[in-house]
């Protein structure tokens, strides 16, 4: 007789959706990917994707694991986990009246009417009369509104993708609260819808009948319908469990479930989280996310367009090492490794500072990035090199202002997302943290972290602890060498920390000149 006791994980990212099937010991039976086109671009900056497209991609990778035999009757449950901040607007049936605007997507809505009354009272006095004019510029509901009224009108649910994928798995307008991440009235201190009197509703014009029901994780979101097990061969009925987005999900599934342990996130965008049972903001004003087990808070600091950075030097510079890699039929990774290996700790005085799309508050609005240091010693070896030092130096910085926030040191670090495959990558954040860097014992993190709410919510673990127990474990660790962590402690105390102070009023100055970043008005 077949036990019941295997978890369907289903990891919808940027890049790729993958079905994962895992055992109560967080081991992977299964698995199946399909790739994904991130975007496409009728204007400059935009980033949409048809929501059906990630629909039917998410049906292929499913039914791509039944093609390799897994038994389905020993499936207890699902499990969703999706990109942040993907927004899409759906009729009364579920139907999507517009593409999905995709996180990467870089359109403002300049003149939004600022918040009045107390609030902006209170937010010129604080000096962040800027920081929320940001946030609704940035707000994909303003722009809506704005420019496709009809759209916006006839908008019944305005869903994040996880809300979308949801109803199209239950019928259900639900979502999980892990997963609200982005520009919505989202209460990110009680896990809920905001309350009527913050400043949240005014500022980006959402009705509150327009958003999902919440559902915590570990809590059930609902049943797979019969149109969704037909289309996906998921069994019809089996329990959809709420887990949280890709970034909380990747904490759960990396073991990071107390606030001594930092958990690296190598993936477009670079983070830093930690995990804590109170509230605190990383930066004011700037919201500590929910965690994927209920409760719990992830202060998260983020390098946007982080490993981006990496790609786009793959991209422009390393047409040699993918062409090797081909002709010897390895991958690319095991060659850039060589290229950094080829180059000393410190990257021979080469110092950047990863700051290629502006922030909201540290760093700033008209934050640019940063190389110093060239000199005629130096290659594209240096270059790459540099990138990573430089995404581990922010990382720090980041990690730094969460202790002194929270008061709580870290002891290990644990590094996930597709960066973290390189051994070199690894190194270098261990000789720059000072402190052990651990892989999780799989790649797929994410996916592994919504089995994880899900094997709880379904009782094969009776609680996050015990799952974090028996379902993770550390891959390989790399651990700091002396001699080069005191380079780079030198480096990141002495030029790096002080680079953005210096180069501001210069980033102030290029705005002015340039119009680039755009100043929210």
């Amino acid at each position: 007789m077949t036990t019941r006791d295997h978890i369907l994980a289903i990891d919808n990212g940027t890049q790729s959706v993958r079905a994962l099937v895992f055992d109560p010991a967080g081991t992977p039976v299964a698995r199946h990917k399909v790739d994904l086109e991130p975007y496409y671009s009728d204007q400059p900056g935009w980033a949409e994707q048809d929501p059906d497209y990630y629909w039917r991609s998410l049906c292929e990778a499913c039914r791509g694991l039944w093609a390799q035999g897994v038994d389905r009757d020993a499936l207890a449950g699902v499990a969703l986990t999706t990109m942040r901040a993907t927004m899409v607007c759906v009729d009364e049936r579920g139907e999507a009246l517009r593409p999905a605007i995709v996180w990467l997507d870089q359109r403002r809505t300049e003149g939004v009417p600022p918040v009045g009354g107390v609030w902006g009272l209170t937010f010129r006095a604080l000096g962040l009369t800027e920081t929320i004019a940001n946030f609704q510029a940035n707000a994909e509901s303003i722009w809506l509104a704005r420019h496709e009224p009809e759209i916006w009108r006839r908008t019944h649910k305005f869903l994040f993708l996880s809300g979308f994928l949801t109803h199209r798995l239950t019928g259900r307008f639900a979502d999980a609260v892990a997963s609200q991440v982005g520009y919505v009235p989202f209460d990110y201190k009680r896990h809920r819808w905001a309350g009527g009197r913050d400043w949240k509703w005014q500022a980006v014009g959402i009705d509150p009948s327009r958003l999902p029901e919440l559902v915590r994780p570990g809590e059930v979101l609902g049943e797979i319908s019969s149109e969704a097990a037909e289309a996906t061969g998921i069994p019809q009925g089996l329990a959809l469990v709420a887990a949280g987005a890709d970034k909380a999900c990747e904490v759960l599934g990396s073991g990071c479930l107390e606030p001594n342990i930092g958990c690296l996130s190598y993936g477009t965008t670079a983070t830093i989280n930690t995990v804590h049972r109170r509230y605190i903001e990383p930066t004011r004003f700037l919201p500590a996310y929910p965690a994927a087990a209920p409760g719990r808070y992830t202060m998260e600091v983020q390098i946007f367009r982080g490993y981006w950075m990496v790609s786009w030097f793959k991209t422009e510079f390393g047409h040699r090492e993918r062409r090797i890699a081909a002709k010897r039929g390895i991958e690319p990774e095991e060659l850039f490794d060589e290229l950094v290996n080829a180059v000393p700790a410190g990257s021979m005085g080469l110092v950047l500072q990863p700051y290629w799309s502006p922030g909201v508050r540290l760093p700033g609005p008209e934050a640019k990035g940063a190389v110093i240091g060239f000199g005629d010693v130096h290659t594209r070896a240096h270059l790459y090199r540099a990138i990573l030092e430089g995404l581990a130096y922010a990382l720090r910085e980041g990690a730094e202002r969460s202790q002194q926030r929270s008061g709580r040191a870290l002891t290990e670090i644990r590094v996930a997302g597709g960066g973290s495959q390189s051994d070199a990558a690894m190194q270098i954040t261990a000789d720059i943290f000072s402190l052990p860097a651990s892989r999780p014992h799989v790649a797929d993190a994410s996916g592994l972290g919504a089995a994880m709410a899900a094997a709880v919510g379904l009782g094969i673990h009776p609680d996050f602890a015990t799952a974090v127990k028996e379902m993770t474990r550390v891959g390989e660790t790399f651990d700091p060498d002396p001699m080069t962590s005191r380079i780079y402690d030198r480096l990141y105390r002495e030029v790096y920390l002080k680079m953005y102070r210096r180069l501001r009023p210069l980033y102030e100055r290029i705005r002015d000149i340039t119009g680039y970043p755009p100043m929210a008005r």
